[in-house]
């Protein structure tokens, strides 16, 4: 019954957020270079970030080794056998609502982008479908915050049906799963550091030690929206950006720029796939890949969002959704250090954008940059 209530949320919650998430760029048309690098940034993360997590899960095995007894496993192999072409052709629908209801995710998210970015262009003249769009959004969002109140007794009456059919091995491969996890979460935190010094001239050292009070604010409400104000205030005051750079880079990065939760989607597809022994072939990941992408756009900074956009990713792998009963166990754990991740690479973006704009004031003698 939960992994139900969690699909029926699937398709409105991804087609009404990345309409939304699509049209709240409408400063890119007076930014214009500015917003060009700065979704350029985002989207080049956080692609990097999706394949770091494949990469860690597929050389450490997560999850490896462990058969799910109760899994109708040839629904699934059938949904591997995918080529690439007839992915690519998947992602322009002939039908909507026939995509819709066949749940052909890419296809979704390809329309649904495509409908914000029109109401963008359009601005004022549909203005009341906006307002439409944001009030759905808002009930979409509720209902999802409803299901997650009655999440701790789906998780339990899955992880229950798991160990009962598995045994209390798939508790220690959670273990795995974490850890595998933070290590993703790491590496591509050196990524934002050689970023740092490539791009921006900064030392990283100065950068995380003035970043603390963010990373705090993150960790402890798991939420990049809720760090919106902290990051701003941070970055001008500590750092020198420019309040109309980052007024603009950072609500849109916790809209659109989601390295963290990416990170885990990836981590997690391997994960399942390896605990339901099914093979991913190169097609499966690159569909991961773009779907984690396309999707980071309608990824809501609110916790417990990114197990949502888990289901669209897993959906478009042909995947069991069952596998979210696993992970989610832990995921609240998960969620604090990805919410940091997620900030962390909106704050670097917005560095190096602001940098290559000279839109960096003199603020302590400017000592973090060489």
């Amino acid at each position: 019954m939960f992994i139900n209530l969690m699909k029926v949320m699937i398709v409105p919650l991804v087609s009404i957020s990345l309409a939304m998430g699509a049209a709240s760029i409408g400063d890119v048309k007076k930014l214009r270079r500015i917003g060009t690098k700065v979704l350029g940034f985002y989207f080049a993360t956080t692609a990097i970030a999706v394949a770091i997590g494949l990469f860690v899960a597929k050389i450490t095995n997560v999850g490896k080794g462990m058969i799910h007894g109760n899994l109708p496993k040839g629904e699934y192999e059938i949904a591997q056998q995918s080529k690439l072409i007839d992915v690519l052709l998947d992602m322009i629908p002939k039908n909507i609502v026939n995509a819709m209801s066949e749940e052909k995710m890419l296809a979704i998210i390809i329309f649904f982008l495509l409908l914000g970015v029109a109401i963008t262009a359009l601005g004022d003249k549909v203005k009341n479908l906006k307002t439409l769009l944001e009030e759905a959004n808002e009930l979409v969002l509720k209902m999802v915050e409803l299901i997650m109140q009655v999440a701790p007794l789906g998780v339990f009456a899955l992880i229950s049906k798991v160990v009962a059919s598995t045994g209390i091995d798939v508790l220690v491969k959670l273990i795995g799963f974490v850890v595998v996890t933070l290590i993703a979460f790491v590496i591509h935190t050196g990524v934002y550091q050689i970023m740092l010094v490539g791009m921006a001239k900064m030392n990283p050292i100065k950068f995380f030690k003035n970043f603390l009070n963010v990373i705090s604010v993150a960790f402890s409400t798991s939420s990049s929206n809720a760090t919106i104000p902290v990051n701003i205030e941070t970055l001008s005051e500590k750092f020198g950006v420019s309040e109309e750079i980052s007024s603009f880079t950072i609500p849109l990065g916790a809209t659109v720029n989601m390295d963290g939760t990416a990170i885990m989607q990836g981590v997690a597809a391997v994960f399942i796939a390896n605990l339901y022994n099914i093979h991913l072939g190169p097609t499966q990941y690159i569909g991961i890949i773009l779907t984690a992408v396309l999707a980071s756009v309608g990824t809501a900074g609110v916790p417990g969002a990114g197990m949502l956009m888990l289901s669209l990713v897993l959906k478009q792998a042909g995947l069991p959704l069952e596998g979210i009963g696993v992970v989610i166990g832990v995921d609240r754990i998960i969620d604090m250090f990805r919410t940091v991740v997620n900030i962390t690479g909106d704050a670097v973006c917005t560095i190096v954008v602001a940098k290559s704009e000279n839109e960096i004031r003199e603020v302590n003698n400017n000592e973090f940059y060489d």
